[in-house]
């Protein structure tokens, strides 16, 4: 009983919403627009049956061929994805590898470059700043 009264209550909602939509003159207009070529087509294709067919056709190679492209697709990105899961350890062991060379290099650059010591610009002499005005 519930359930009916809910296929009731959105049926009624439809035709309500339907109605209120139909209060603008555009909508109005282009559901109009749109019941007239419908019903066009129905009588056109109610008297040529084999348009209709060669239509349908049409239509149904469409769904073939992008049903097959999808198809096609879903391999590519599985192959991709079983590829993605045989280099990953590989890629894993790169990055840690790499990560280890820069923590070694980082202990090296600071045996070099004594932390306590600080980098300054040297002072070039008069002259050179003088020669370069000059030219």
């Amino acid at each position: 009983m519930k359930e009916s009264m809910l296929v009731k209550g959105i049926l009624v909602g439809a035709v309500a919403g339907a109605g209120i939509s139909l209060l603008d003159r555009t909508t109005r207009e282009d559901v109009k627009y749109r019941l007239n070529n419908l019903s066009s087509d129905i009588k056109y294709y109610s008297q040529n049956r084999e348009d209709f067919k060669l239509k349908l056709q049409e239509k149904a190679d469409k769904i073939q061929s992008v049903y097959n492209q999808f198809s096609r697709d879903a391999q590519y990105l599985s192959g991709k994805v079983d590829e993605l899961k045989t280099l990953s350890p590989q890629v894993k062991t790169l990055v840690t590898d790499t990560k280890e060379a820069f923590v070694h290099s980082k202990e090296e650059y600071k045996t070099i470059v004594k932390e306590d010591e600080e980098f300054t610009m040297p002072v070039l002499p008069e002259h050179v700043y003088e020669e370069k005005n000059s030219l």
